[in-house]
């Protein structure tokens, strides 16, 4: 028995113009075609190959080129891209995704179920490191015909259904990758796929060039000619960029947060903190479990407490964000507000201090590297440690050079930020996990923690068919984790996207400014 996700043509076209669209587009009049897009996109991308590299940046720029068969809104509820509808079957092991007619690649190619089977069984099981922990959970793929797709489940895997985003899993074009080098193929320089936007020029350490796919399958979009991508690597120039109006589109991120308020008042110009739903960026401390003496339990606990969170969102972050209360954000499925109080108490930071095994031992706290914000951040958590007797060092560090020490775990304590995914078996488990521990990542378990028993219940959480027996069991988890404390949370972010007032619905889903201007527009003055 299938449980139906059906939209009828006209239910279909009429979902996608209200959902795209959204409340403001309403007040905005009729869309007009023509115009030039001007963002800033920081740092510079390392490649636009979506499948092969995952990074902010990457994910950003590509999202204009390639797409998946859903898009989410910002309750995180999946909605048709290059899937039509689909069907899960009651046992939630079946997916049967029927895809939409008369797509084509950019090259003019049609994009079918073939590509749909290659890209995820074969392409990203390979090269996509998140990827290919979810298809693991796929036991076959079936593609009885041009339009049709059948995931058969090893057995029920509650997240599957919000795998299907762009950087996630971007539809790979079969024709030109099946039997090659992926990593190594030439057309991971002239990327192509079935978005809104082809690419078209990339000058180095300037700027991405793209332009309007004209043969794209929604009718009458994307509206813009072109889309720029300026690469400007210091801050204060990107503000100026703004000011001057060079850019017309600040993503998230992209100016230090002290300048903000200074730049949100000017004329034309609009804000939002939408568009990150998905992503939940979440902020936190790695602590070096492996290290003595932060294997102490009152030794982080003591940290935890010493950290003023409210203090760094309110003067670091300018209000932006929430303070976190565990390894779950709010915006994510499962969260759990009342986990155990890590919140701001010096004085039992201090108790705890002196309970511990510390011995005036030196920590050595390594920044990241993003901006002058989080430089100011790693300075006041050095005053917060000092402040109940700790002795700690900043250790200064370049991007690259904060990658290799993370991945090396040559660090005591480690700013990171890392996104969610819209359900903790996909983007919190990660960090968490015995088994995803090794050396050679920024990105995983980077503490070592390990917890056998919380291994199993992850484990057990992911494959639960009842959404109410995962709420419980995330339950458990989080006040568990909140308790030994592995990490030092910081705030959930809060990344605004700055813009013109001219330029219309710029953010319209979960993803934010990385989900192609498919429906942007620029008012003509």
């Amino acid at each position: 028995m299938l449980r139906p996700f059906k939209l009828a043509a006209a239910a279909v076209a009429l979902a996608l113009t209200s959902s795209f669209a959204g409340p403001l587009a309403a007040q905005d009049g009729e869309p007009q075609d023509g115009g030039t897009l001007n963002v800033v996109i920081q740092p510079e991308p390392p490649s636009l190959m979506l499948g092969i590299v995952q990074n902010g940046p990457t994910q950003m720029v590509a999202g204009d080129i390639y797409e998946s068969l859903m898009w989410y809104d910002f309750d995180l509820q999946p909605h048709p891209q290059l899937a039509e509808s689909w069907e899960i079957s009651d046992d939630g092991k079946t997916y049967t995704f029927k895809l939409r007619e008369g797509v084509v690649f950019h090259d003019g190619e049609p994009f079918t179920s073939e590509d749909v089977k290659f890209s995820m069984d074969v392409f990203l099981r390979q090269m996509h490191s998140r990827m290919g922990v979810y298809m693991e959970h796929v036991e076959s793929i079936e593609t009885p015909d041009d339009y049709t797709v059948v995931f058969n489940l090893k057995q029920p895997f509650g997240p599957f259904i919000g795998i299907f985003e762009a950087g996630t899993a971007p539809m790979i074009p079969k024709h030109i990758y099946e039997g090659t080098d992926f990593a190594n193929n030439e057309a991971n320089n002239t990327p192509i796929g079935t978005g809104p936007f082809k690419f078209d020029e990339w000058q180095k350490g300037s700027y991405i060039h793209f332009v309007k796919n004209e043969d794209y399958y929604m009718e009458g979009l994307p509206h813009l000619d072109e889309i720029y991508y300026h690469v400007i690597p210091d801050a204060a120039s990107r503000a100026v960029a703004y000011e001057t109006g060079k850019v017309d589109v600040l993503p998230g991120g992209s100016i230090e947060n002290f300048d903000v308020q200074r730049v949100r008042e000017m004329e034309n110009t609009c804000i939002t903190e939408k568009g990150f739903e998905y992503f939940a960026p979440h902020s936190w401390i790695w602590v070096n479990l492996n290290n003595k003496p932060l294997d102490d339990v009152k030794v982080r606990q003591a940290m935890m407490h010493a950290l003023d969170r409210q203090f760094a969102r309110d003067a670091l972050w300018n209000g932006l964000g929430k303070v976190a209360t565990g390894p779950v954000s709010s915006a994510t499925k499962f969260y759990a507000p009342d986990t155990p109080d890590i919140g701001y108490d010096p004085e039992k930071a201090k108790q705890l201090l002196e309970e511990s095994s510390y011995d005036g031992e030196t920590i050595r706290l390594l920044g990241l590297p993003y901006g002058e914000t989080w430089q100011r951040w790693a300075e006041a958590v050095k005053q917060n440690l000092t402040e109940i007797g700790m002795n700690v060092e900043l250790v200064p560090s370049d991007v690259a050079g904060w990658n290799q020490k993370t991945s090396d775990r040559d660090f005591d304590l480690a700013f990171t930020y890392v996104y969610q995914y819209g359900d903790p078996a996909l983007g919190v488990s990660r960090s968490y996990m015995g088994d995803n521990a090794e050396p050679g990542s920024p990105w995983n378990n980077v503490a070592n923690y390990q917890n056998a028993e919380m291994d199993k219940l992850w484990d057990e959480a992911a494959l639960m068919a009842n959404p109410e027996d995962r709420k419980a069991a995330y339950k458990t988890i989080q006040d568990q984790i909140v308790s030994e404390v592995p990490n030092l949370w910081l705030l959930e972010l809060g990344f605004p996207t700055i813009y013109r007032c001219n330029v219309k619905n710029p953010v319209n889903t979960a993803f934010g400014v990385n989900d192609g201007f498919r429906r942007a527009w620029i008012a003509k003055e």
